[in-house]
């Protein structure tokens, strides 16, 4: 029963993967660009996306869920094999979110163009003397 389990999470999980594969390229490029025309940062969106996190994560709690039943059913191998695929899929899904989280949105660009130093000195010297 636990190695039926564990292909049958396996091949969901292929499935999740390629579809999360595909999303996340139909992402990467706008539909407003044609095909010849690279995406520049500005024009994709910088927000995080949650949603191969939350897939996993609700993945993970069905294994959760089937190991309990498993376990209280008194299958303890079977049991003891989910909680092992839920273990890893919470693994998962924690290091993704420390992933998100971490990540900075770029800084922007100044706006503003400091005049030449006059001093013959370097521009860290002239930062702050206003020129």
């Amino acid at each position: 029963m636990g190695l039926v389990l564990v292909v049958a999470e396996a091949a969901v999980g292929a499935l999740l993967a390629l579809w999360l594969g595909l999303r996340g390229l139909a992402r990467s490029r706008p539909d407003d660009l044609p095909a010849d025309e690279a995406p520049t940062p500005g024009r994709v969106a910088p927000d995080a996306d949650w949603t191969p996190t939350i897939a996993i994560g609700v993945f993970a709690l069905v294994a959760a869920c089937l190991a309990v039943a498993l376990l209280r059913g008194r299958w303890h191998w079977a049991g003891g094999t989910q909680v092992v695929v839920a273990v890893a899929l919470g693994a998962m899904v924690l290091a993704s979110v420390v992933e998100e989280s971490s990540r900075k949105p770029p800084e922007p660009a100044p706006t503003w163009n400091s005049p030449p130093c006059r001093s013959g000195g370097g521009t860290s010297e002239c930062a702050h003397s206003g020129g």
